[in-house]
């Protein structure tokens, strides 16, 4: 009866705690107790130091388990010797998962005597020569008390055992994969059947702050697609015409001696048949020039939408910014995305970029638009326009064929379309659309199958990312493998 009075007692506690009681994680408090959970499972547990052990629980010690029942503290430590420490070859350890650490002061008449700790914890076999090998997670609560200046684990709950979860050692795996190459943070997001069902972000923004699942990432070239769209639903509302000649609204001053601007159109720029290079800086002249004749090859270039952008403002007497918010952003729900660092830009969400060798680059904030790179945007935001492509993008069905025509030949079963390259040929009769992005510390891959209306994205804040890709296109996503033996 006193064994069940107490339970209740403690469960009722945990139950009535108000948030708001918990104590910041950087406060001496949770820091603290952080540091005998550490100790009691470091030195003691996964050590076997039953020295300590016995030093650390409190003489009246209860101990529930929701498999082995209930053990005081001699019980307890019978238990550990004979079930945790009797092979030391092939040993029971525990690791804590250190972000659902939670800790809760207790005080009587405004002196604190105490805390209970509340967190989850994942148990592991270790042999001498092999990896950790995970056997389980549950949930704990303990209860901690001061006697005489020291810490004593006074009461414990250990419940909701459970086998290790596909989902955590997915997650494990991928964490240890950004760690091995260098790169702090991934954003992932999943498309099915028309719908994104799942946003996960991993990692760090900066190498030490947790990245939340609203990270905010750089997406370079990425910024294309999401023009490119723009300029289509002109297109389609009339405003815009594809074969419209772009002259009338804009000519570069640095080819107003070759009358070859004449030949620019919106399709040309999509399907980069421009004749342009990527940039004009990467020049000997530093000057825009054609490279060969507008709609002869393909040439991919940045300048093209940059040429774009301004012919369209031009024409319609907005911003790039405007025109995306009222025709893409407000009917793709995208609410969290930027073309540069305005007011609404939360640098405190931003994923920080790293070279190859894991060091941070600083942070370059551009203050207006550029129609082919620097796009801020969240993995929700770029799912939901994914999804939203995949879904029509409440196109006409002619400007929507145009945009899945294959408009220019790469290689063999790769073309490209109205800002986005198609790859043919797969098994199944699918086909893809995809772009990446790449710049200083920026990596970004997105890619949709229209016919089976699934897709998904990588956001990498790092450089070294050959072995990322892969791992997460082989093994982890939907027609990955085959897309990565074409690529």
């Amino acid at each position: 009866m006193a064994k069940r009075i107490f339970f209740s007692t403690l469960f009722l506690l945990l139950c009535s705690l108000d948030l708001r009681a918990q104590v910041d994680r950087s406060s001496p408090l949770f820091l603290e107790l952080k540091q005998q959970d550490s100790i009691f499972f470091e030195r003691g547990f996964n050590q076997c130091n039953m020295v300590y052990l016995e030093q650390a629980v409190a003489d009246d010690l209860k101990f529930f388990h929701d498999q082995g029942g209930y053990q005081d503290r001699i019980a307890f430590l019978e238990n550990t010797r004979k079930n945790i420490c009797s092979n030391p070859a092939k040993k029971p350890i525990r690791k804590l998962d250190e972000a659902s650490l939670e800790v809760f002061p207790l005080y009587n008449n405004g002196e604190l005597y105490g805390a209970i700790q509340h967190g989850i914890h994942h148990f592991y076999i270790r042999e001498a020569g092999k990896e950790d090998f995970w056997t389980g997670t549950a949930r704990f609560s303990s209860v901690w008390v001061q006697e005489n200046g020291d810490w004593k684990l006074s009461e414990v709950l250990s419940y909701d055992h459970h086998e290790p979860r596909p989902e955590k050692q997915r997650a494990d795996a991928i964490g240890q994969l950004l760690q091995e190459n260098r790169v702090p943070a991934m954003g992932l997001g999943i498309i099915e059947n028309g719908k994104l069902t799942k946003v996960e972000v991993y990692g760090t923004l900066d190498g030490k702050k947790t990245a939340p699942y609203n990270t905010i990432f750089k997406v370079a070239s990425l910024t294309k697609p999401i023009v490119a769209l723009t300029a289509l639903k002109l297109i389609d509302k009339g405003l815009l015409d594809l074969e419209e000649p772009l002259y009338k609204y804009w000519i570069d001053p640095d080819l107003k001696k070759d009358k070859r601007y004449k030949k620019l159109t919106p399709r040309l720029v999509l399907s980069h048949q421009t004749g342009f290079p990527n940039w004009r800086y990467m020049a000997t002249s530093n000057k825009l020039a054609f490279e060969f004749e507008p709609g002869t090859k393909y040439q991919y270039s940045g300048e093209g939408f940059e040429y774009l952008r301004k012919s369209i403002e031009k024409k319609l007497g907005k911003s790039m910014e405007e025109l995306a918010a009222e025709f893409l952003f407000i009917p793709a729900g995208i609410d969290d995305t930027r073309f540069w660092w305005n007011t609404s830009m939360d640098e405190s969400r931003y994923a920080h970029n790293f070279d190859a060798e894991g060091t941070q680059l600083p942070t370059t904030q551009y203050y207006e638009a550029n129609a082919a790179a620097n796009l801020l945007t969240t993995v929700e935001d770029f799912g939901n326009f994914l999804a939203y492509v995949l879904n029509g993008a409440e196109l006409s069905a002619s400007v929507l064929e145009e945009m899945h025509k294959s408009q220019v030949q790469l290689r063999k079963d790769d073309y490209f379309g109205l800002g986005w390259e198609k790859l043919t040929g797969f098994s199944n009769g699918e086909y893809a659309l995809l772009h990446t992005g790449k710049d200083p510390g920026v990596s970004a891959l997105s890619v949709i199958f229209p016919k089976s209306k699934n897709g998904y994205l990588i956001f990498l804040n790092g450089d070294n990312v050959d072995k990322v890709y892969e791992e997460m296109l082989t093994k982890h996503l939907y027609l990955g493998q085959e897309l990565w033996d074409k690529k």
